[in-house]
């Protein structure tokens, strides 16, 4: 809910106070690159410290990071500090979420991995991604209802609502699993393991694909449709709810009804996201816009579950919390590199962003075709499952 608040809403909020598109990517470059930094750290940590301990630190450092975003952005609305220290405030509290709210994916992935078998595992890890997409759907709903308290309510609820979720995780989630002993660091699951470094190259090129749609859309729509601050708001956001909807409905119709292996959502998942860039490209009017704003929600709905399908099944139960944290380091990489590289090119041409990231996918699916880890992951039956102490399989 709270990521497709800052997407919709902060561009025209930040133009409006005179923040340049530059900026605006610089705020969330620096949390972003914080989530790089400190995924892999708090999916290791899970490992040890266990995978509530760090899904509550996450929580809590997003409550925080949303609340104080609001509250700066309130200061800055109402002219009691200037653009020279507005902007700094806005990057260092967006940090807070980066270095600390970057701990609840991977926890929570790896708390999933834990309790499934390996056919079970792509449908589970959906279910994670179902979560976060129906939060992006219910988020422009919320935003809307809340808005005529003022811009900024639903950041507030939204942060409380996160404080909120943090508590009923420690009184009602049940963690069985004990946190494991301490790996010797030699044997830590190392970025460049012939395991780990494919499946961070497919997800950093998602990444960077699925980034240019979140950042780009606002200004992109703006633009080209010449639309007011509170049009975009409530048209992005409209587009947006359209392309979380359709994430959750690959996630919780498509993989789960049909079993989709993860070569078919990672194959597919591809094709799809190519198309959604050509329609953006294409763009002139508003239904193609959000028609490419469905296929990208139904291409990443594909993508982001079975990449993390398919690297945990390459990897021991004792690196499950490493490999999540490795793989959620990736779906920040974007909003690291975008301000420097799409933000720069849409100053050039509106359409060079989304041209870049059609040339991206066609790169990604090559690689997932041709390199022989990726294309051969398979999810199905293993014998481990039946002897293995972590895994608690469904029902």
């Amino acid at each position: 809910m709270g990521q497709s608040l800052f997407f919709a809403v902060l561009p025209p909020v930040a133009r409006d106070l005179g923040l340049s598109e530059v900026q605006v990517g610089s705020i969330f470059s620096l949390s972003a690159l914080l989530w790089v930094l400190s995924s892999p750290f708090w999916g290791r940590t899970s490992d040890v410290w266990g995978r509530k301990t760090i899904m509550l630190i996450g929580l809590c450092g997003f409550g925080t990071s949303t609340i104080g975003f609001a509250v700066f952005i309130w200061m800055g609305m109402q002219g009691m500090i200037g653009l020279s220290l507005l902007f700094p405030l806005l990057v260092g509290v967006r940090a807070i979420f980066g270095a600390f709210g970057s701990g609840t994916m991977p926890a929570s992935q790896a708390y999933v991995a834990d309790r499934t078998t390996r056919a079970e595992r792509a449908s589970g890890v959906a279910t994670i991604g179902a979560a976060f997409g129906m939060g992006t759907v219910i988020g422009p709903g919320v935003a809307a209802a809340l808005i005529v308290f003022g811009l900024l309510a639903p950041f507030f609820v939204v942060g409380t609502l996160a404080f909120l979720s943090a508590l009923a995780i420690w009184l009602l989630l049940p963690e069985r699993t004990a946190p494991r002993e301490r790996q010797d660091k030699k044997h830590r699951l190392k970025m460049l393991d012939a395991r780990v470094w494919p499946f961070l190259t497919v997800g950093v090129l998602m990444a960077m694909g699925q980034s240019i749609v979140v950042q780009v859309s606002a200004f992109y729509f703006q633009d080209t449709l010449k639309l007011s601050v509170a049009d975009v708001a409530q048209l992005v956001g409209v587009g947006m709810m359209a392309m979380a909807m359709a994430t959750l409905f690959a996630q919780l119709v498509l993989i789960q009804r049909f079993n989709l292996t993860v070569q078919t959502m990672l194959r597919g998942g591809t094709v799809v996201m190519i198309i959604a860039f050509l329609l953006m490209i294409a763009g002139g009017n508003y239904a193609t816009l959000v028609m490419a704003l469905v296929a990208a929600g139904l291409g990443f709905g594909l993508l982001r579950p079975g990449l993390t399908a398919a690297a945990s099944l390459t990897v021991n139960p004792d690196e499950q919390g490493s490999i999540a944290g490795f793989i959620g380091s990736t779906a920040a990489m974007g909003h690291v590199l975008n301000p420097f590289i799409a933000m720069p090119l849409y100053q050039i041409m509106p359409q060079a962003p989304f041209i870049l990231a059609a040339v991206l996918m066609v790169i990604m699916g090559i690689f997932i075709l041709m390199h022989p880890l990726v294309s051969t992951v398979r999810s199905g039956y293993d014998e481990e499952d039946d002897h293995d102490g972590d895994v608690v399989p469904k029902g």
